[in-house]
């Protein structure tokens, strides 16, 4: 199960892509699409979460179904702030019953459990007791330069990232917490999770090598002639008795 931050601040844009500024969001898509299309043979879903977290997409094999959701999802589509918490509760509900192997979360934050109904935490001690991992990612440029009207000072863009609780959270499941600063590095971080997670086979469809279909087809046709000659026999019986002609008796 993938889930992904559409809070406010995903609209920040310090990361770059051929040179030119770009939203943080934009950025994360291309990269978690990369994941998805790579997960062949895996049930994967979508969970998306701001002032609340709801269900994007189930699990499901089909893929593309999940990228082409991913790719619709926008900044704030459910408010501004973030429900960390509420995003890993979500995702358990459709975790909790899945194979232990295939019981896995990766959620992506830029920022701090600001509301929702569940701790974020809490949310992980649970998901310890269902044996589900999580994966976490802390995204958001890093320490820059900027000319402000006091001159040229070093801001943070990433302040409000609460580090501390992402990396509890994974170290609490049996995860690992991943920071990504640019591009480059976000897409790394999907290929490290790709490499610690194994892709499953792809499920197998066993189709009959003997041809079965001419059985119900042979049935099928001696009942249509049945069927025919059941409604023709009392025509053909009337037809007989009328070209005889009526019977006369001799006095």
């Amino acid at each position: 199960m993938m889930a992904i931050d559409l809070s406010g601040s995903m609209a920040e844009q310090d990361f770059a892509v051929g040179g030119r500024p770009t939203t943080r969001l934009n950025v994360v898509k291309a990269a978690a699409d990369a994941f998805i299309e790579s997960r062949k043979g895996d049930r994967v879903g979508l969970v998306l979460f701001s002032d609340r977290a709801y269900l994007q997409a189930p699990l499901t094999f089909d893929r593309q179904a999940v990228r082409n959701l991913l790719d619709q999802a926008q900044v704030g589509l459910t408010g501004q702030q973030t429900a960390i918490g509420d995003a890993i509760a979500v995702s358990l509900k459709r975790l909790k019953d899945r194979p232990a192997e295939g019981r896995v979360l990766v959620l992506l934050t830029d920022g701090a459990n600001n509301t929702g109904e569940m701790d974020p935490i809490r949310a992980a001690e649970l998901a310890k007791k269902l044996g589900i991992r999580i994966y976490t990612i802390g995204v958001g440029g890093g320490p820059m330069a900027v000319d402000t009207p006091m001159g040229r000072q070093i801001v943070n863009p990433s302040s409000d990232l609460d580090e501390g609780a992402l990396r509890k959270i994974a170290e609490l499941t049996g995860g690992q917490y991943f920071r990504a600063t640019d591009v480059d590095g976000l897409a790394q971080v999907y290929r490290s999770i790709d490499k610690l997670e194994p892709v499953g086979a792809d499920p197998v469809h066993v189709r009959p090598e003997v041809a079965l279909y001419f059985w119900p087809a042979g049935l099928a046709l001696l009942l249509a002639a049945l069927s025919v000659l059941i409604a023709t026999v009392p025509a053909l019986i009337a037809n007989r008795r009328l070209s005889k002609g009526p019977v006369h008796k001799e006095a």
